[in-house]
């Protein structure tokens, strides 16, 4: 009976060694310091010689030795010619040859631990059948040190000593714990180690070796009699062989014969001789084995239930196998692991899955967060104009007018100049749609559960059926973007509400400060072609009139016809109708005369135009001055304008290849024939590129000014405008088309892509790594289910 115990604990002790098993088996754990005597008990219980030896740490990986008694066979042809050997559970062989076994447990150290006298917690797991053993079973544990000597590592001592607590603070393992007699036992580090995990000496077994190198008359009678430091096991004294022995191989027995008659001999000691030695230690163990698996018994069963049911959890979490053989069965599997997957899919769109986040943003929240703070932001950084300067709405408005002057700012200018910052809009918005489907992309990925884990195979087949609808939808998504942004380029609606608020604002901050002098110049000029016209003035007065004014520019009166003559034609409606109305001005004094081709004119006083007439009563506008009465554009104003520029700016425009005399007193002035010969020549000095740019640099008219912030400001209202509905209808059309679309497709595209039976045996293809780990925890609870019948039948006999 007692032995069936050991030897079934020694079966889950293998059982579970292989299976990777969490019940604690009942064992004894060997505990002492380096060179203490720890591997010469063992081999003495065991009676040969098959440890490894030598100077340092030698043991580097613990040892668990189960000890088996067998019956001495009786003499017959038939028997072996053996009666002892050891069997490792790493290697089928059987080890008659206990020097080999030494060897087998040196190369399987160095093996896993390695050559640096580093240790392993990997134990060797060994069997010793001899008639001469009792059932027992040991655990010989690394020697404590203090100091790493040689090139063992560094933290040697805190590696070894959480090797061996590991294996003592299970509260199934009794600890045997060796200290050397001729030290001190104060200073004992197995004690020590013991009471920190056994504070009150309930499972420690003490043993005191080297008992005969004591100093004369000096004896360890009061530790042994449990006088110094209590043990509820004791301690047990014992005498192995000196090192002089173990060079000239001393024989076991005879050892264990010197042990007893220095027990019997000594005359502390002969009155305990009975409860010390190895053959008593080795009693004792067994005893203490047994009564320790007795005890632990209840507790076993306890957690064998607890494992078994771990044990079945976790492989139904795998599933059953036998579901592969029924393809009824497989396309069930397959639709509901479809539909799962779907569903998982939709509710981390929509946020109502189970295991949301509340660690980050996850589904349906980062695709908000791309609408809202991404692409938001990535609108609103955008400048209107920031990538126009003045000199390129002043060319755009030039461009825009053709050869005809205009009354106000030209609307194709407009159109011209807000289309391209339209575009800019384009990028941030394909951008969008591309970070969206990303995110469901990623979306597609994660969705997964144990189940569908058992599945590689599947798992990758749905996620490239989403991802392929993922990309069907990207294309029209992207392109009903890109058209949201041409449908805004397409027709620019100026009588928007928001937008015609926005311009009347703009056209009243863009009002000027009121000129003085050059409104002289301009109204005298018109004043003295309406009267010419009119026939009000008289010759001497038109002739003055037109000397005054062409000796301001340096031309001929014929000359300044030709150049004003559009300006007459466009006034004279406006002329007229203003003589008719106002009374008729006095007759101007006629004016010194001066050279025909003078360039200075005499400056009038302030308030004054050269004529003498005051400051005109005509009612200030904003559209009488900004657009004036004669007109805009390079080539529509009269040389009066010209000459009564401020120094250095020229309203026409520039030739970039040089300068040309004539440009700087009038268009071709003092060249210019009746044949026009001349002006054909100086055409061809005209450079391919003219720029519409100031003599004296980037500065501008006041009118060109006005012109350009005016533009600016309406630009500016009108991207507001646009860029507004673009970030209210991209989100909307990306939700429509690419996310809520994929949603209501996604079942159907798994089902009519997948949902085949030839596809099922692939599909349902598990995972190599997953099948061997079925394998496992299926034998697991297998032994576990033996273990606890088995402890169940010892149970019943014992009582």
């Amino acid at each position: 009976m007692d032995a069936d115990l050991i030897k079934l604990v020694n079966k889950l002790q293998d059982t579970f060694a292989n299976l990777g098993g969490e019940l604690d088996m009942p064992q004894l754990a060997v505990v002492g310091s380096q060179s203490a005597g720890k591997s010469s008990v063992l081999e003495t219980i065991v009676g040969r010689d098959f440890l490894p030896r030598g100077s340092g740490i030698v043991t580097r990986r613990p040892l668990v030795l189960q000890l088996i008694h067998t019956p001495v066979p009786e003499p017959s042809p038939t028997a072996p010619l053996y009666t002892e050997w050891g069997q490792f559970l790493h290697i089928d062989k059987r080890f008659t040859d206990f020097q080999e076994i030494r060897r087998e447990i040196e190369q399987e150290t160095f093996r896993v631990a390695g050559q640096n006298k580093g240790i392993s917690k990997l134990p060797i797991h060994l069997r010793i059948y001899s008639p001469d053993v009792l059932d027992l079973t040991l655990v010989d544990l690394p020697g404590l040190t203090k100091l790493p000597v040689g090139d063992q590592p560094s933290d040697i001592e805190r590696q070894i000593r959480s090797l061996v607590v590991d294996y003592i603070s299970k509260p199934n393992c009794v600890i045997l714990a060796v200290s050397a007699a001729n030290v001190d036992l104060a200073n004992s580090e197995s004690l020590k180690l013991a009471r920190s995990v056994d504070p009150q000496g309930r499972r420690t077994i003490g043993v005191l070796t080297k008992l005969d190198l004591m100093d004369a008359g000096t004896n360890a009678l009061d530790i042994l009699t449990g006088r110094v430091y209590p043990l509820k096991l004791g301690f047990i004294g014992v005498v192995n062989r000196s090192q002089q022995d173990i060079n000239v191989e001393k024989d076991l027995k005879d050892a264990l014969e010197s042990e007893s008659e220095f027990f019997r001999n000594h005359p502390a000691y002969r009155n305990i001789a009975h409860k010390n030695g190895t053959k008593y230690l080795a009693k004792t163990l067994n005893q203490v084995l047994l009564n320790h698996i007795r005890d632990k018994l209840p507790d076993m069963k306890a957690r064998l239930n607890t494992l078994m049911g771990q044990a079945q959890q976790e492989l139904t979490s795998f599933g059953d196998s036998a579901v592969y053989g029924d393809a009824n069965q497989q396309g069930a599997l397959v639709l509901r692991l479809m539909t799962q997957f779907a569903r998982d899919f939709i509710a981390s769109i929509e946020g109502t899955s189970v295991d949301i986040s509340t660690k980050e943003l996850s589904g349906g929240a980062r695709i908000y967060y791309i609408f809202n703070d991404v692409f938001g932001a990535a609108l609103a950084s955008i400048d209107s104009t920031h990538n126009l300067d003045n000199q390129d709405i002043r060319t755009a408005i030039r461009n825009s007018t053709g050869p005809r002057p205009s009354l106000f700012v030209p609307e194709i200018a407009f159109d011209l100049l807000v289309k391209p910052q339209i575009k800019m809009l384009e990028a941030p918005s394909l951008r969008c749609v591309e970070l969206v489907y990303e995110e469901l992309v990623k979306i597609c990925h994660s969705c997964t559960s144990v189940e569908l884990q058992r599945f590689p195979r599947l798992h990758v087949e749905l996620v490239e059926v989403i991802s392929g609808l993922l990309q069907e939808r990207l294309g029209p998504t992207t392109e009903y973007t890109r058209s949201l942004i041409d449908i805004q380029t397409a027709y620019i609606n100026t009588n928007h509400p928001a937008f015609i608020s926005g311009s009347a604002a703009a056209a009243n901050a863009a009002v000027p400060p009121k000129p003085s002098q050059p409104r002289n110049y301009i109204e005298h000029a018109q004043t003295s072609s309406a009267d010419s016209l009119n026939g009000t003035a008289t010759p001497d007065d038109d002739e003055d009139s037109l000397e005054e004014i062409n000796g301001t520019n340096g031309v001929s009166p014929r000359d300044a016809r030709s150049v004003s003559s559009t300006v007459h034609d466009r006034t004279r409606t406006t002329a007229s109708s203003s003589a008719t109305a106002a009374p008729r001005r006095p007759p101007t004094p006629k004016a010194p005369h001066h050279p025909r081709h003078s360039s200075v004119q005499p400056p009038a006083p302030h308030g004054q135009h050269p004529g003498g007439q005051g400051q005109g009563t005509t009612k200030e506008t904003f559209l009488n001055y900004f657009f004036g009465q004669n007109g805009p554009g390079p080539l529509a104003g009269s040389s009066l304008d010209r000459a009564n520029a401020p120094p250095g700016i020229s309203p026409i425009g520039r030739d970039v290849n040089g300068s040309d005399p004539a440009l700087q007193s009038g268009l071709m002035a003092g060249k210019r024939t009746l044949e026009g010969s001349d002006a054909a020549f100086d055409m061809k000095s005209l450079g391919k590129h003219i720029e519409a740019a100031s003599d004296g640099g980037p500065h501008l008219t006041m009118r060109e000014e006005m012109e350009t912030n005016l533009i600016r400001s309406l630009i500016a209202s009108y991207f507001n405008i646009v860029r507004q509905t673009i970030q209210d209808l991209v989100p909307k059309a990306i939700m429509h088309l690419l996310v809520n679309n994929t949603s209501q497709q996604v079942q159907n595209r798994l089902v009519s892509s997948l949902y085949k039976p030839d596809l099922f045996p692939d599909l349902l293809n598990e995972d190599e790594a997953l099948v061997a780990e079925r394998t496992r925890v299926k034998a697991l609870l297998d032994a576990y289910k033996e273990a606890f019948r088995t402890l169940s039948e010892v149970t019943l006999k014992s009582t």
